[in-house]
């Protein structure tokens, strides 16, 4: 008779699936480390030999693990990077270095550290810095130059974040000198709060450039969305009136708000004219935590996925999900056509994932419900090498764009849609417009999972692709940035800085005065 021990013993049976570096949450020593399989999750092991030994959930669902896995791709790296180091030291000295494996594919510029909300989850806040950080406008037009000159792909997206970047008078100034350098896309992060009470400031924003807002939206109640939840009404009627679209971006917490992922999704669906996406992020658990407490914070990307087709009564399962990397075959084959390099999503496959519905009347219809998604990744992949091994390319386009309806279902395609025209216009312009078209026609779902200290593999950070631009002219990935504060962010922030008492004597306002303080009806 097998007793409850073996049974428990059984179940951590660890299955190794590959062999990485991580870091020590405790002292940031960078230590060898394990991503190993149990219990039909998959998580990463490391030992320090000063704070011992630390094993965390790196995703949730093994088998959307090794579904994901297979679709890994190198990228294109940087053809001439700003730092030269063998990669063993990553991610010690990043910025980027020659080793790194993807271009940047969204680059974000921290205009100030000021905020007007005080999350516990944040990164940081300038009250928590002791500083206050805001590049001048000079500094900003060289970071973006810096993007620009980037090889072989220049950059051509930028986020603004913060902070809260609304706190800048002006922004509007800042968006009109990126836009001037040549980037075409332009995202604002932001809670909104600034934008749903002053419209003249949110239409200056508009004609300086902007191009959505990435907009905080933790949940569809008071409750789980406190930040800004009264004001999101005022924020995407604003936003209508200016013909700006609105991704939503809800950090995901167990026992938080992982309840409302599919609400999230159907308010998402009831604003389609307006949300171009939502985009969920399990959350990075920041600063010094206990496992018991990690525990019953975290939360990963199948986590999310498996509870949204809960939540969804299966209507968007998790077989609508793919990995980042699985677009690449789209950007190899218009390459193969081109012959000139393209933007490539090269990342991680644990690093995001993400699938798009479409509008049927009032019916949420995912992309694989009238799509054979995988067959058409995987006939591109096969053209490609046609037109590597010599066949002509021309007649190659002309056989993929005369078999799309091999791939697609007209029977179960939403009314109106015409999605062959759409990938004709993607494959054949292969330009700005041509995907901003599918985009405003669909609703994109996302997920990306940043890293903290505890569940860090090296391995990701090779292949980010989301960078941070600095002052010092270095370009450093999101999960260098941002886990390791003390190397990069507060660092870099720091010296860039002013201290808080010197702000305040300098503009004549107290930080405090950013605090934003809601006046609501009573009764």
């Amino acid at each position: 008779m097998t007793t409850t021990a073996e049974i428990l013993e059984e179940k951590r049976v660890k299955k190794l699936i590959s062999k990485t570096m991580s870091i020590c949450p405790e002292c940031n020593a960078i230590l060898p480390a394990e991503i190993f399989e149990m219990n039909n999750k998959i998580y990463i092991k490391k030992t320090c030999p000063k704070h011992g030994e630390v094993e965390e959930l790196y995703f949730g669902d093994a088998s959307l693990y090794y579904k994901f896995a297979k679709w890994q791709r190198d990228g294109k790296g940087t053809g001439n990077p700003n730092v030269l180091v063998p990669k063993v030291v990553c991610p010690a000295n990043c910025g980027l270095c020659s080793e790194h494996l993807s271009h940047t594919a969204l680059a974000n510029i921290v205009v100030t550290n000021r905020c007007d909300l005080h999350c516990w989850y944040c990164f940081f806040y300038a009250e928590k810095a002791g500083y206050v950080y805001e590049p001048t406008l000079e500094q900003i037009k060289d970071m973006v130059l810096n993007l620009r000159a980037e090889r072989p792909i220049p950059g051509n997206s930028v986020q603004i974040t913060g902070g809260e970047p609304t706190l800048r008078d002006d922004l509007p100034e800042i968006v009109r000198t990126i836009k001037d350098v040549g980037i075409d896309h332009i995202q604002l992060n932001t809670n909104g709060i600034r934008l749903a009470r002053d419209f003249d400031y949110f239409k200056k924003l508009k004609e300086a450039g902007i191009s959505n807002l990435y907009m905080s939206f933790d949940g569809v109640t008071p409750r789980t969305n406190p930040k800004n939840h009264w004001e999101v009404p005022a924020i995407l009627d604003n936003a209508r009136k200016l013909g700006v679209g609105v991704v939503l971006v809800p950090t995901i917490i167990r026992g938080i708000n992982d309840h409302e992922l599919g609400e999230i999704i159907r308010f998402g669906f009831a604003n389609i004219d307006i949300i171009r996406a939502v985009n969920f992020q399990p959350v990075s658990l920041t600063g010094r935590m206990p496992k018991k407490e990690r525990e019953k914070y975290r939360i990963t990307i199948p986590d999310c996925i498996i509870k949204i087709e809960e939540q969804t009564d299966g209507m968007i399962s998790r077989d609508a999900w793919f990995p980042v990397p699985s677009c690449v075959p789209l950007t190899d084959f218009i390459e193969a056509l081109t012959g000139k390099p393209k933007y490539m999503l090269s990342t991680h496959f644990a690093c995001g994932a993400g699938t798009y519905v479409f509008k049927d009347g009032d019916r949420i219809k995912p992309i694989t419900e009238f799509v054979d998604v995988e067959g058409l990744i995987n006939y591109l992949q096969d053209k490609t090498e046609e037109i590597h091994r010599g066949r002509n390319k021309y007649w190659v386009a002309m056989k993929v764009l005369a078999n799309l309806d091999k791939f697609i279902n007209r029977k179960k395609e939403p009314q109106g849609l015409n999605l062959k025209q759409m990938i004709f216009n993607i494959i054949v312009k292969h330009d700005y417009r041509s995907v901003g078209d599918w985009h405003r026609r669909s609703l994109f779902l996302g997920m990306m999972h940043f890293q903290d200290k505890y569940n860090y593999d090296v391995e990701r950070v090779w292949r980010c692709e989301i960078h941070y631009l600095t002052p010092d002219m270095r370009i450093i990935p999101f999960c260098a940035f941002n886990v390791l504060p003390e190397w990069y962010r507060d660092r870099l922030q720091a010296q860039f800085g002013i201290p808080i008492e010197e702000w305040e004597k300098k503009t004549g306002r107290k930080l405090s005065d950013d605090f934003y303080r809601r006046k609501l009806p009573i009764g």
